[in-house]
């Protein structure tokens, strides 16, 4: 048997369309080529689908430059489970590239919340992380405070606001009443902070959810927590759930640990292990593995909670394809729990193809 085909998906009609580039750039730098052969395939913010040819650099896909290579193919990716791959436009008709494993170096809208998931569904190729369901409901922040409630996972206090039904006298009155002031004010469905904001008062209420309405047409307003800002990468589908063997604690140094701070300036230090007593990080590493079973997560999830100063903790969100930058948390938490970067894209890809057959 050769080797399997494992197409590698970057970029996409989303809000974190260049940390997606920076994630597949990382992928494609460490994926062991011996086990694995690799197709790049890249999708504009138009939502246009290349395959990149063999060889291009990681560079070139990190930096946008990609777009302009002369050598890119047009391609889809076929719902058709007879075609189980990729099609590519000919002069007589089409030309069919199977493969074998989809990895979504995807984040945010159209990659992260179950879009891509389910092309790969229809087209019956093992997915790399969270399926479907999972990777919907983890998007939607409000959905997913639903299930840990219900699962007895604590979380913040929080009110959901529809922009239909906007009313900014009567959502200041509720956040006073329920929450206390400040708040942050969150799309529902958008990852990695875009379109958050803290609201101090009524005023700083209708600013934040201006700013969060751009990106949603849901959002959440949430009480502020005083605590560690701290994180647990999650690894393996069920029945065998591996949480890191340590916590990592971010110290945002603008107060907000927002996109740019994730990925783009380094305006955050990243303590491994995290500065909180061994018994509470353990509690959490817990907590991680129960509401990564609660809400049906396979393959991959950073849990970020916050540690609360009287040992308790509170979960915050639930990230199904989280960053592979050089910068991002997952990864220097695998690898401070013995597994290299290629090790994990080896584990990872092992786990989708596990799935597909069990």
């Amino acid at each position: 048997m050769g080797k399997c085909t494992v197409a590698v998906v970057f970029g996409g009609v989303s809000s974190e369309h260049e940390v997606s580039r920076l994630t597949a750039a990382s992928i494609l730098e460490n994926i062991d080529r011996g086990q694995w052969d690799v197709l790049p395939v890249g999708i504009t913010k138009a939502g246009k689908w290349f395959l990149c040819p063999d060889g291009i650099s990681a560079a070139v896909i990190a930096d946008g430059s990609w777009e302009q290579d002369p050598a890119l193919v047009p391609v889809v990716l076929s719902p058709d489970r007879g075609h189980h791959g990729l099609l590519l436009p000919e002069t007589e008709g089409w030309r069919r590239l199977p493969v074998d494993v989809l990895f979504p170096a995807l984040h945010g809208k159209n990659g992260e919340d179950g879009s891509v998931q389910g092309l790969a569904q229809l087209a019956g190729i093992p997915c790399v992380g969270c399926g479907v369901a999972a990777s919907a409901v983890c998007m939607d922040k409000a959905l997913t405070k639903i299930i840990l409630t219900a699962a007895g996972i604590p979380n913040a206090r929080w009110l959901c606001a529809a922009k239909e039904d906007r009313d900014d006298r009567a959502l200041a009155a509720a956040a006073a009443g329920e929450l206390g002031w400040p708040v942050f004010v969150k799309p529902a469905r958008a990852g990695s902070s875009v379109g958050v904001s803290r609201a101090e008062d009524p005023a700083g209420l209708t600013a934040a959810l201006d700013t969060a309405f751009r990106e949603d047409r849901k959002v959440i307003l949430e009480e502020a927590v005083r605590g560690a800002e701290v994180e647990c990468a999650v690894l393996g589908n069920a029945g065998s759930i591996t949480p890191s063997r340590h916590l990592g604690e971010i110290v945002p140094k603008r107060g907000l640990y927002d996109y740019e701070g994730k990925y783009l300036d380094g305006s955050t230090d990243l303590y491994i292990p995290a500065r909180i007593p061994e018994a509470q990080a353990e509690t959490i590493r817990q907590a991680a593995v129960r509401a990564y079973r609660a809400l049906g997560c396979e393959g991959l999830a950073r849990v970020d909670f916050f540690a609360l100063e009287d040992g308790g903790y509170i979960l915050n969100e639930v990230n199904t394809l989280p960053g592979f930058t050089s910068i991002s948390m997952y990864p220097k938490l695998m690898t401070a729990s013995g597994m290299s970067y290629p090790e994990l894209l080896t584990r990872l890809i092992r786990l989708a193809l596990e799935r597909e057959e069990g």
